[in-house]
């Protein structure tokens, strides 16, 4: 008996590997042309789907977008969540927090070119609706969880007096500026800043940045008080 055909990639039949495959292209597209050069025409051939299909899952490319911002950023929480859930000192907690995002970042170099563009032309043209979905479901949550875990580590001594209104937006500058930057850099230094060796120096460099930042004792001292 002749078995059925397997059914392609770009079908119905598949609807999360063929959502999925469109979304992974249109990350690839939007970060290289930005929303206003993007072209799901490209889109659709990157992910070996027809131009209806794409439609199909997405009415039209400002859904997608938004698909692909709610993709970036959904990924990001859900990475930096579990960090900020395990039964941690605020110390090793907040600590365990900045090596997830910086790790989830380095694995996805492709997205900070569209944050970055998100965020220049929330501010540049006024259009806020996917600037205020993005804040609403997950700068919020975040910035809530990053306080909590500072109002501890103060209460308990091991951090210092500071306003997360300016500490969080700084430790996530310190975090992410190195990888919007690393086109700059790459010119400046000849070499790439993106080869395994430079991205631990550089984790290692955030994380004792933000330690110096904000502990109370260093972080040596803090472990070796603990022995």
């Amino acid at each position: 008996m002749a078995m059925p055909p397997k059914p392609r990639l770009g079908s119905r039949r598949r609807p999360e590997q063929s959502r999925e495959a469109i979304l992974q292209a249109a990350v690839l597209e939007f970060a290289r042309e930005g929303v206003a050069g993007a072209r799901t025409d490209a889109i659709a051939r990157t992910a070996k789907v027809n131009k209806a299909l794409l439609y199909y899952y997405f009415k039209d490319k400002e859904a997608l977008y938004g698909a692909v911002l709610d993709h970036v950023f959904g990924g990001l929480i859900a990475c930096v969540g579990e960090a900020l859930s395990k039964d941690l000192a605020p110390p090793d907690k907040i600590l365990a927090y900045a090596g997830a995002h910086f790790d989830y970042i380095a694995s996805h170099p492709l997205y900070p070119a569209i944050v970055q563009s998100e965020m220049m032309m929330g501010a540049r043209r006024g259009k806020t609706t996917h600037l205020r979905h993005i804040v609403n479901r997950y700068f919020r949550p975040l910035f809530g969880r990053l306080t909590q875990v500072l109002h501890e580590g103060q209460s308990s001594g091991e951090f210092r007096v500071v306003d997360p209104l300016h500490f969080v937006p700084s430790m996530i500058a310190m975090i992410v500026f190195y990888f919007t930057s690393a086109p700059v850099m790459r010119i400046m230094m000849g070499k790439d800043p993106m080869v395994p060796p430079r991205l631990a120096a550089r984790r290692a460099a955030v994380l004792d940045y933000i330690s110096a930042a904000l502990f109370q004792l260093p972080r040596n001292a803090r472990q070796g008080a603990r022995k």
